[in-house]
């Protein structure tokens, strides 16, 4: 599948030096990993510490994928509202989604900090402003929602918005506890700490078939190399729907740009990440080096050839709404991409296992928060290979009962 079309930001920011090999021989393994995103790195980071004999292979060079699509905001905050989480699933499901939620941003910056992974980790507010004012009500509801269950989220007027910012809004919910990262700088750095730890990482090795076994199963690649495998993880994110497709599943075309470095950004609050409650929506954020990500515009799945006719006049869009947002800067797009973006209906991730693959694993981070949902899925499958439960189960499982919520509950942050 070709996810990515443009030039995207992160490649040009990290200093990326380590490459890995093609696999060239037949092999064993306690677990394999198939994928190089972020699932797939922080499955395979988290199943090479607990002392799993883990493999890494990716049919790309290592986030190759739509890593380099990510905007990296990491946030708490989902494609449901808490409170539509509430209404759908019930309140202990509800509320429990968004503390799995809140734990894995603070679980994500623990493991850069301790690990030493450059990957630009900044804890950052996000605010969540109301596009009209017939939005106001569902966001005054939501902040309610959000204060009743110990979130740390601050309601603002419209005269609180003019003294943080240099725009206004109906009205705004400003959350903390989320984050920023440079995703592309994340994955390579956890794969780079498994591998100093014994894991074994191939790229450019596409699995062409599978064999069942008594023993687990036996993958071919391409060139005809076996890696005979115990358990497997499928992290293969948006391709997975060409291997095995899922109802709850919808996959989008998605845009976004990002500015020159600009340096300084007067009337933009603690560079607080900022997204809105219209569909189709904007979101923004600042990197470490000083240049604005400007996101949105989603659409129905285009093949390449359209998203590339398309991405120019996508391009003129999200920076003419950022310059409408912040109009004493003067911007300009230094890159610009489209690509493939996935969602359920429902708006939680797919993770767990799937009929017709024994002995393995789908995490399946699809929706706004993939980083964090990346951290739940690798959690959920350390759990279950040793033996034990984890609260994400019973929320993300692939067979869980369908809904499929009205367009006005649906975001995402890349």
């Amino acid at each position: 599948m070709d996810l990515i079309t443009g030039n995207p930001l992160w490649p040009h920011t990290s200093n990326v030096k380590k490459r890995y090999p093609r696999l060239e021989e037949d092999i064993e393994c306690e677990v394999l990993v198939i994928g190089s995103g972020m699932s797939g790195a922080m499955s395979a980071y988290m199943l090479t510490k607990a002392g799993f004999d883990t493999v890494l292979v990716d049919s790309r060079e290592i986030a190759g994928g739509s890593t380099m699509a990510n905007t990296g905001l990491i946030q708490f905050f989902n494609d449901k509202t808490l409170t539509s989480c509430i209404h759908t699933y019930g309140e202990e499901n509800g509320v429990a989604f968004y503390k799995l939620c809140e734990d894995a941003v603070r679980t994500l910056g623990r493991i850069c900090e301790e690990e030493g992974i450059d990957a630009q980790f900044q804890r950052r507010e996000s605010l969540y402003m109301a596009s009209a004012e017939a939005d106001v009500p569902m966001l005054e509801e939501e902040y309610r929602t959000l204060n009743k269950y110990g979130f740390e989220v601050e309601y603002l007027q419209p005269s609180d918005i003019a003294d943080k910012f240099s725009f206004t809004k109906p009205g705004a919910i400003l959350a903390s506890g989320d984050a920023a990262i440079n995703p592309y700088a994340c994955v390579n750095g956890l794969i780079e700490v498994s591998a100093a730890r014994g894991m074994r990482v191939y790229a450019r090795t596409e699995i062409d078939s599978r064999l069942e076994t008594a023993n687990g199963t036996v993958f071919y690649t391409k060139e005809r190399r076996r890696i005979q495998a115990k358990y497997a993880v499928y992290s293969t994110g948006y391709e997975t729907q060409e291997m095995k497709r899922n109802r709850n599943a919808k996959l989008l075309t998605s845009y976004a740009i990002a500015t020159q470095p600009v340096g300084e950004f007067p009337g933009w609050y603690k560079e607080c990440m900022i997204w809105e409650t219209a569909r189709p929506y904007l979101y923004m954020r600042t990197t470490a080096d000083g240049r604005i990500i400007v996101g949105g515009e989603d659409e129905d799945m285009l093949p390449e050839e359209e998203r590339i006719n398309r991405l120019a006049v996508k391009t003129d869009i999200l920076l003419d709404k950022a310059k409408a947002l912040f109009p004493e800067l003067d911007l300009r797009a230094e890159f610009s991409w489209a690509a493939v973006f996935g969602e359920t209906h429902d708006g939680y991730p797919l993770i767990g296992v799937q009929d017709g693959f024994p002995n393995s694993m789908f995490s399946l981070v699809y929706g706004g928060n993939g980083t964090v949902y990346s951290v739940l899925g690798a959690e959920m499958i350390v759990n279950r290979l040793q033996g034990l439960t984890h609260p994400g189960e019973r929320l993300f499982r692939f067979d869980r009962p369908r809904h499929t919520p009205p367009a006005s509950e649906v975001k995402h942050v890349g």
